[in-house]
């Protein structure tokens, strides 16, 4: 049986794009592990990864992204929306398959110990994994934030961690490390700047306070959209479902006349809290989960259903799916990488089969050292479809700097024209690779059987379009980058690239 544990670490920095990305990459060097999802909020000045694997593996991951965000945050220069009392502030570890819950508050007290032992940053247990029981409310340990904690943790026996000294560490303060179920991160927006009415209905809803069961709920200051929000954790969507929480945030909205402007979920949601709300708002007469085509696909592919689909559409649908989700990333640069990825196996693939038919034993040589040269630009350019998407994240976490005062503004648009520039990188990248296999697979014409011309086409095909879908991701982002000497570089570059996949084959006429 697998055994799957999920892992959502909080990180107090959420504006600095280049220090998430090291972050999550000190995570993703471990085997096995699998990056789910990741989320910034500069309002927040917070970043919400999602990781899944081995326990094992899941709980190095964690102490690697702990040790990277001790490098690179300092909580003493650190500010935002919402609390916080560590560079990394959480580490909830959550069972997902063959782990009981039991098994994940053991995994926590492990990875609490080893961060002590590792980086001298205090931990306190939270949630299952609690020692005390007023510390199972995460609420309870972070209250005065890192400031506050950090003087009276010196007065205060209380207040000492539950792992270390009994202080904080200087820049990284402590990491809250627990265990619990899933947990669901759900923001509601509202028509006003208004922080005091949003603290108001956030009083009303959270069960601290005689509201919903299972919600937790804060008022938040979106000072860049001028917005209030109420933050909301449900800890159990199935007693408390998000329809429910969202009507109540309407009505109390209501009452001091303001409106729901839209709202969001923070990192990742199960199916089911989805398939809720809609029977709730459809008013589905005799709804089954049963009836939700991915479920029913599912459940075929598992064997617990009558029909399963062929494998490779289930290998390519995942993708398919995130590309077609109403979301900005991952979107036509992504595509593009993939288009170039592909072009690329479909050279790997002639050139390995040719070398081993009687008729090509001319060729063995150069084929081999294709073959080698088509595998490193798939793989190239499989991991662009990450990069352009990461990219383009890191401009929108750029667009969402303050801008209060002018020096604020000044390093704001600073960051924006840096992010451009790496938004127009990736897919230059693209763009050059997929034009060098374009040709390396006209050369590879010569050289293969002839029963695999039309893979070699295919390949040419897809190419060039690996080419022209980059370069329009170039040009989009070179309107508007304001150093005049790099658009125009990168745009003659482009142009040049274009004309080396001008010509494209045609299918024989038969």
């Amino acid at each position: 049986m697998k055994r799957l544990v999920e892992c959502v670490p909080n990180f107090s920095e959420g504006r600095d794009a280049s220090k998430v990305d090291a972050i999550v990459a000190a995570m993703r060097e471990v085997p096995g592990v699998f990056l789910l999802d990741r989320e910034s909020d500069a309002d927040h000045n917070r970043s919400v990864v999602t990781l899944a694997g081995e326990p094992e593996a899941v709980g190095e991951a964690a102490l690697r992204g702990v040790g990277k965000a001790a490098e690179l945050i300092d909580l003493t220069r650190h500010s935002g929306a919402h609390p916080r009392l560590g560079a990394t502030d959480v580490v909830p570890f959550v069972p997902v398959e063959g782990v009981t819950l039991e098994d994940c508050v053991a995994l926590a007290k492990k990875v609490g110990r080893e961060i002590w032992e590792r980086y001298r940053i205090p931990v306190y247990f939270y949630e299952a994994a609690a020692q005390r029981p007023e510390r199972a409310n995460l609420e309870n340990i972070r209250k005065g934030q890192f400031e506050g904690v950090r003087e009276e943790v010196l007065r205060n026996p209380d207040r000492s961690p539950d792992v270390g000294d009994p202080r904080l560490h200087p820049t990284a303060g402590a990491t809250v490390v627990g265990a619990r179920k899933f947990l669901i991160a759900y923001n509601i927006n509202l028509n006003t700047p208004d922080i005091a009415i949003a603290k108001r209905i956030a009083k009303d809803i959270r069960f601290s306070n005689g509201g919903l069961r299972y919600v937790k709920a804060m008022g938040v200051d979106l000072k860049a959209r001028n917005l209030a929000q109420v933050s909301i954790n449900l800890t159990d969507f199935e007693q408390t479902p998000i329809h429910r929480v969202f009507e109540m945030v309407k009505r109390e909205a209501e009452r001091y006349g303001v409106a729901i402007v839209g709202s969001e979920i923070v990192g990742l949601v199960p199916k089911r809290a989805i398939e809720l709300t809609v029977d709730f708002y459809l008013q589905l007469e005799n709804f089954s989960p049963a009836q939700v085509l991915e479920n029913r696909m599912e459940a075929a592919i598992s064997g617990k259903g009558q029909e399963a689909p062929g494998g490779l559409a289930a290998l390519a649908q995942p993708f398919l799916d995130a590309v077609g989700q109403p979301t900005a990333a991952p979107g036509g640069g992504s595509v593009a990488a993939l288009a170039g990825a592909l072009s690329a196996s479909l050279g790997q693939m002639v050139a390995g089969l040719s070398r081993k038919k009687k008729s090509q034993a001319a060729f063995v040589e150069p084929l081999t050292e294709a073959l080698a040269q088509f595998q490193t630009a798939s793989q190239t350019l499989a991991g662009a479809i990450d990069r352009d998407a990461n990219a383009f994240g890191a401009v929108m976490a750029a667009y969402k700097l303050h801008q209060g005062t002018t020096e604020e503004q000044r390093q704001r648009e600073e960051s924006i024209q840096q992010a451009l520039k790496g938004a127009a990188a990736v897919p230059m990248e693209v763009a050059r690779a997929a034009a060098e296999l374009f040709e390396k697979l006209g050369q590879l014409e010569r050289m293969s059987s002839a029963s695999m011309l039309s893979d070699i086409r295919v390949g040419r095909l897809m190419a060039s379009a690996s080419v022209r879908g980059a370069v329009e991701n170039v040009f989009i982002n070179l309107e508007s980058i304001t150093d005049v000497a790099f658009a125009a570089k990168m745009r003659a570059e482009a142009r040049l690239l274009l004309s080396r996949v001008a010509e494209t084959p045609v299918p024989a006429v038969q």
